[in-house]
Protein backbone atom coordinates (compact mmCIF):
# COMPACT_ATOMS: atom_id res chain seq x y z
CA UNK A 1 0.00 0.00 0.00
CA UNK A 2 1.18 3.49 -0.91
CA UNK A 3 1.68 5.74 2.07
CA UNK A 4 0.70 5.79 5.32
CA UNK A 5 -2.64 6.90 6.83
CA UNK A 6 -3.30 10.72 7.47
CA UNK A 7 -3.12 11.83 10.65
CA UNK A 8 -2.64 14.59 12.96
CA UNK A 9 1.18 14.18 12.65
CA UNK A 10 0.79 15.35 8.78
CA UNK A 11 -1.00 18.59 10.01
CA UNK A 12 1.66 20.59 10.01
CA UNK A 13 4.00 19.35 6.76
CA UNK A 14 0.35 19.29 4.73
CA UNK A 15 -0.58 22.82 5.87
CA UNK A 16 1.52 24.84 4.41
CA UNK A 17 1.77 22.92 1.49
CA UNK A 18 -1.49 23.22 0.90
CA UNK A 19 -2.45 26.58 1.83
CA UNK A 20 1.18 27.66 -1.13
CA UNK A 21 -1.03 26.24 -3.66
CA UNK A 22 -3.39 28.85 -3.01
CA UNK A 23 -6.31 27.79 -5.38
CA UNK A 24 -9.68 27.47 -3.91
CA UNK A 25 -10.57 23.85 -4.35
CA UNK A 26 -12.07 22.80 -1.16
CA UNK A 27 -9.60 19.47 -1.39
CA UNK A 28 -6.42 21.91 -0.77
CA UNK A 29 -6.90 22.10 2.86
CA UNK A 30 -5.75 19.60 5.44
CA UNK A 31 -8.96 19.92 7.85
CA UNK A 32 -11.11 18.83 4.68
CA UNK A 33 -8.62 15.67 3.95
CA UNK A 34 -8.42 14.65 7.70
CA UNK A 35 -11.96 15.08 8.28
CA UNK A 36 -13.20 12.82 5.38
CA UNK A 37 -10.22 10.16 5.49
CA UNK A 38 -12.69 7.84 6.38
CA UNK A 39 -14.36 8.55 3.11
CA UNK A 40 -11.14 8.82 1.11
CA UNK A 41 -8.66 6.46 2.65
CA UNK A 42 -6.34 9.40 2.18
CA UNK A 43 -2.60 8.18 2.79
CA UNK A 44 0.41 10.55 2.71
CA UNK A 45 3.51 9.60 1.20
CA UNK A 46 6.97 11.56 -0.96
CA UNK A 47 8.40 10.86 -4.22
CA UNK A 48 11.38 12.50 -5.71
CA UNK A 49 11.12 15.06 -3.41
CA UNK A 50 7.13 15.90 -3.70
CA UNK A 51 4.41 14.85 -1.39
CA UNK A 52 1.74 13.69 -2.29
CA UNK A 53 -1.89 12.47 -1.04
CA UNK A 54 -3.43 9.01 -2.58
CA UNK A 55 -7.11 8.88 -1.93
CA UNK A 56 -10.07 7.46 -3.31
CA UNK A 57 -13.46 9.20 -4.80
CA UNK A 58 -16.51 8.92 -4.32
CA UNK A 59 -17.41 7.33 -7.34
CA UNK A 60 -14.36 4.76 -6.67
CA UNK A 61 -11.49 5.81 -8.65
CA UNK A 62 -8.19 6.01 -7.10
CA UNK A 63 -6.12 9.15 -7.70
CA UNK A 64 -3.24 10.77 -6.52
CA UNK A 65 -3.47 14.56 -5.23
CA UNK A 66 0.07 16.54 -5.38
CA UNK A 67 0.23 18.39 -2.38
CA UNK A 68 1.87 21.60 -4.87
CA UNK A 69 1.09 22.89 -8.52
CA UNK A 70 1.29 19.82 -10.32
CA UNK A 71 2.80 21.51 -13.38
CA UNK A 72 5.98 21.89 -10.43
CA UNK A 73 6.12 17.81 -10.51
CA UNK A 74 8.39 16.31 -13.27
CA UNK A 75 6.95 14.40 -15.95
CA UNK A 76 9.09 11.32 -15.23
CA UNK A 77 7.38 11.32 -11.30
CA UNK A 78 4.06 11.44 -12.71
CA UNK A 79 4.08 8.95 -15.37
CA UNK A 80 6.05 6.69 -12.87
CA UNK A 81 3.51 7.43 -10.01
CA UNK A 82 0.12 6.40 -12.83
CA UNK A 83 0.81 2.97 -12.37
CA UNK A 84 -0.38 3.51 -8.53
CA UNK A 85 -3.65 5.50 -9.48
CA UNK A 86 -6.46 5.68 -12.31
CA UNK A 87 -5.89 9.29 -12.60
CA UNK A 88 -4.37 12.29 -11.00
CA UNK A 89 -7.11 14.76 -9.10
CA UNK A 90 -8.11 17.30 -8.46
CA UNK A 91 -6.32 19.70 -11.03
CA UNK A 92 -7.24 23.34 -11.43
CA UNK A 93 -8.39 24.20 -15.14
CA UNK A 94 -5.50 26.69 -15.30
CA UNK A 95 -2.91 23.61 -15.41
CA UNK A 96 -4.27 21.54 -18.04
CA UNK A 97 -2.36 24.13 -20.46
CA UNK A 98 0.68 22.41 -19.33
CA UNK A 99 -0.17 19.07 -20.62
CA UNK A 100 -1.30 20.64 -24.00
CA UNK A 101 0.29 18.49 -26.61
CA UNK A 102 0.93 15.31 -24.49
CA UNK A 103 -1.07 12.14 -24.77
CA UNK A 104 -2.93 12.64 -21.66
CA UNK A 105 -7.15 12.57 -20.94
CA UNK A 106 -8.92 14.95 -18.97
CA UNK A 107 -12.10 14.50 -17.81
CA UNK A 108 -14.17 15.82 -14.71
CA UNK A 109 -17.52 15.15 -13.22
CA UNK A 110 -20.27 17.87 -11.83
CA UNK A 111 -20.45 16.29 -8.21
CA UNK A 112 -16.72 17.14 -8.01
CA UNK A 113 -17.77 21.01 -8.60
CA UNK A 114 -16.74 23.43 -6.00
CA UNK A 115 -20.14 25.99 -5.59
CA UNK A 116 -18.21 29.67 -5.04
CA UNK A 117 -20.29 32.27 -4.11
CA UNK A 118 -19.55 35.99 -3.57
CA UNK A 119 -19.40 37.42 0.12
CA UNK A 120 -21.38 40.74 -1.15
CA UNK A 121 -23.97 38.41 -2.74
CA UNK A 122 -24.28 36.23 0.10
CA UNK A 123 -24.32 39.56 2.76
CA UNK A 124 -27.40 40.66 0.63
CA UNK A 125 -28.92 38.65 -1.28
CA UNK A 126 -29.49 40.94 -4.53
CA UNK A 127 -31.64 40.41 -7.29
CA UNK A 128 -34.83 39.07 -8.57
CA UNK A 129 -33.67 35.50 -8.71
CA UNK A 130 -32.56 36.12 -4.71
CA UNK A 131 -36.04 37.02 -3.84
CA UNK A 132 -37.09 33.69 -1.67
CA UNK A 133 -33.92 34.02 0.25
CA UNK A 134 -34.75 37.59 0.97
CA UNK A 135 -38.28 36.79 2.59
CA UNK A 136 -37.14 33.65 4.19
CA UNK A 137 -34.74 35.74 6.23
CA UNK A 138 -36.90 38.19 6.54
CA UNK A 139 -39.39 35.83 8.47
CA UNK A 140 -36.32 34.42 10.39
CA UNK A 141 -35.99 37.89 11.59
CA UNK A 142 -39.38 38.92 12.47
CA UNK A 143 -40.43 35.39 13.95
CA UNK A 144 -37.10 35.43 16.58
CA UNK A 145 -34.32 37.36 18.11
CA UNK A 146 -30.92 35.97 17.04
CA UNK A 147 -27.44 36.23 18.34
CA UNK A 148 -24.09 34.76 17.13
CA UNK A 149 -20.95 33.64 18.70
CA UNK A 150 -17.81 32.17 17.79
CA UNK A 151 -17.69 28.84 19.01
CA UNK A 152 -15.55 27.79 21.98
CA UNK A 153 -15.75 25.92 25.37
CA UNK A 154 -18.52 27.65 26.54
CA UNK A 155 -20.70 26.70 23.60
CA UNK A 156 -19.46 23.24 22.70
CA UNK A 157 -22.37 21.26 23.98
CA UNK A 158 -24.89 23.27 22.75
CA UNK A 159 -23.21 22.57 18.97
CA UNK A 160 -23.65 18.74 19.76
CA UNK A 161 -27.23 19.66 20.45
CA UNK A 162 -27.67 20.99 17.33
CA UNK A 163 -25.48 17.95 15.73
CA UNK A 164 -27.35 15.78 17.16
CA UNK A 165 -30.66 17.40 16.41
CA UNK A 166 -30.27 17.93 12.46
CA UNK A 167 -28.82 14.25 12.41
CA UNK A 168 -32.33 12.90 14.05
CA UNK A 169 -33.98 15.62 11.80
CA UNK A 170 -32.44 14.06 8.06
CA UNK A 171 -33.83 10.49 9.13
CA UNK A 172 -30.62 8.69 8.07
CA UNK A 173 -28.37 6.54 9.37
CA UNK A 174 -25.63 8.42 10.60
CA UNK A 175 -22.96 6.30 8.16
CA UNK A 176 -25.46 8.06 5.30
CA UNK A 177 -24.66 11.74 6.15
CA UNK A 178 -21.29 13.79 7.61
CA UNK A 179 -22.23 13.17 11.37
CA UNK A 180 -19.10 11.51 11.97
CA UNK A 181 -16.40 14.37 10.41
CA UNK A 182 -18.20 16.97 11.72
CA UNK A 183 -18.66 15.83 15.81
CA UNK A 184 -14.49 14.97 15.07
CA UNK A 185 -14.30 18.61 13.68
CA UNK A 186 -16.31 19.84 16.94
CA UNK A 187 -13.95 17.43 18.81
CA UNK A 188 -10.85 18.62 17.56
CA UNK A 189 -11.63 22.37 16.65
CA UNK A 190 -8.50 23.40 18.71
CA UNK A 191 -6.09 20.99 17.29
CA UNK A 192 -7.78 21.43 13.33
CA UNK A 193 -7.69 25.49 14.11
CA UNK A 194 -11.44 25.52 12.48
CA UNK A 195 -13.44 28.42 13.50
CA UNK A 196 -17.11 29.21 13.37
CA UNK A 197 -19.74 30.73 14.41
CA UNK A 198 -23.18 29.44 16.31
CA UNK A 199 -26.59 31.22 16.40
CA UNK A 200 -29.18 30.74 19.11
CA UNK A 201 -32.80 31.59 18.33
CA UNK A 202 -34.93 33.00 21.01
CA UNK A 203 -32.33 31.74 23.63
CA UNK A 204 -31.72 28.30 21.79
CA UNK A 205 -29.26 26.93 20.06
CA UNK A 206 -30.39 26.72 16.81
CA UNK A 207 -27.63 26.39 14.08
CA UNK A 208 -23.54 26.39 13.37
CA UNK A 209 -21.32 26.48 10.85
CA UNK A 210 -17.59 25.46 10.59
CA UNK A 211 -14.64 26.33 8.39
CA UNK A 212 -11.34 28.03 8.14
CA UNK A 213 -9.23 30.20 5.61
CA UNK A 214 -8.67 28.07 2.22
CA UNK A 215 -6.89 31.00 0.28
CA UNK A 216 -6.08 34.44 0.79
CA UNK A 217 -9.50 35.55 -0.46
CA UNK A 218 -12.01 32.70 0.37
CA UNK A 219 -13.36 31.26 3.26
CA UNK A 220 -14.84 27.78 2.77
CA UNK A 221 -17.13 26.18 5.26
CA UNK A 222 -17.20 22.54 5.75
CA UNK A 223 -20.01 22.05 7.90
CA UNK A 224 -23.44 24.19 8.24
CA UNK A 225 -26.02 22.87 10.60
CA UNK A 226 -29.69 24.04 11.31
CA UNK A 227 -32.62 23.54 13.02
CA UNK A 228 -35.07 23.48 10.04
CA UNK A 229 -38.38 24.06 12.96
CA UNK A 230 -36.62 27.66 12.94
CA UNK A 231 -37.98 28.64 9.36
CA UNK A 232 -35.37 30.35 7.44
CA UNK A 233 -32.35 29.66 9.31
CA UNK A 234 -30.35 28.94 6.99
CA UNK A 235 -30.72 31.87 5.27
CA UNK A 236 -30.24 33.80 8.49
CA UNK A 237 -26.81 32.12 9.36
CA UNK A 238 -25.53 32.03 5.80
CA UNK A 239 -26.40 35.95 5.45
CA UNK A 240 -25.33 36.72 8.88
CA UNK A 241 -22.03 35.13 8.82
CA UNK A 242 -21.31 36.51 5.42
CA UNK A 243 -21.71 39.72 6.94
CA UNK A 244 -19.33 39.35 9.91
CA UNK A 245 -16.86 37.45 7.60
CA UNK A 246 -13.25 39.77 7.86
CA UNK A 247 -13.61 41.91 4.20
CA UNK A 248 -10.79 40.37 3.05
CA UNK A 249 -12.61 36.91 2.12
CA UNK A 250 -14.12 37.72 -1.05
CA UNK A 251 -15.45 34.29 -1.70
CA UNK A 252 -16.83 31.55 0.38
CA UNK A 253 -16.54 28.21 -0.83
CA UNK A 254 -19.60 25.94 -0.17
CA UNK A 255 -17.64 22.75 -1.32
CA UNK A 256 -19.27 20.14 -3.92
CA UNK A 257 -22.81 18.60 -3.87
CA UNK A 258 -21.02 14.97 -4.36
CA UNK A 259 -24.00 14.18 -6.98
CA UNK A 260 -26.91 14.69 -4.92
CA UNK A 261 -29.59 15.60 -6.49
CA UNK A 262 -30.69 17.17 -3.02
CA UNK A 263 -27.86 19.27 -2.33
CA UNK A 264 -27.49 20.50 -6.16
CA UNK A 265 -30.49 21.96 -6.24
CA UNK A 266 -30.05 23.51 -2.56
CA UNK A 267 -26.36 25.14 -3.13
CA UNK A 268 -27.61 26.18 -7.29
CA UNK A 269 -30.16 27.78 -5.20
CA UNK A 270 -27.93 30.71 -4.51
CA UNK A 271 -26.72 31.16 -7.52
CA UNK A 272 -23.34 30.47 -7.23
CA UNK A 273 -21.05 33.50 -8.73
CA UNK A 274 -18.03 30.60 -9.69
CA UNK A 275 -18.55 26.28 -10.37
CA UNK A 276 -14.49 25.14 -9.99
CA UNK A 277 -14.57 22.48 -12.38
CA UNK A 278 -11.62 20.14 -10.66
CA UNK A 279 -10.37 17.77 -13.73
CA UNK A 280 -9.28 14.32 -13.39
CA UNK A 281 -5.93 13.55 -15.26
CA UNK A 282 -4.16 10.28 -16.31
CA UNK A 283 -1.86 9.47 -19.18
CA UNK A 284 -2.63 7.11 -22.08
Amino acid sequence: MLGEPISLKHKELLDKKLKSVNIPVSEYSFQNLYLFRGNHDYRVFEADGFVFVKGVTYDGGNYIMPACDIREVPLDTLKKLQEHCDFFFPLAEAWLGHFEGMDVECTFTDGDTDYIYTTEKMSTYPGRKLHKKRNLLKQFVESYHADAYMIDDSNMADARFILEKWQENTGAAKEETDYYACTEALDLYKELGICGGIYYADGKPAAFILGEELTDDTYVMHFAKGLVEYKGIYQYVYNDFANILPKKYKYINYEQDLGSMALRIAKTSYIPDVLIKKYRLKFI
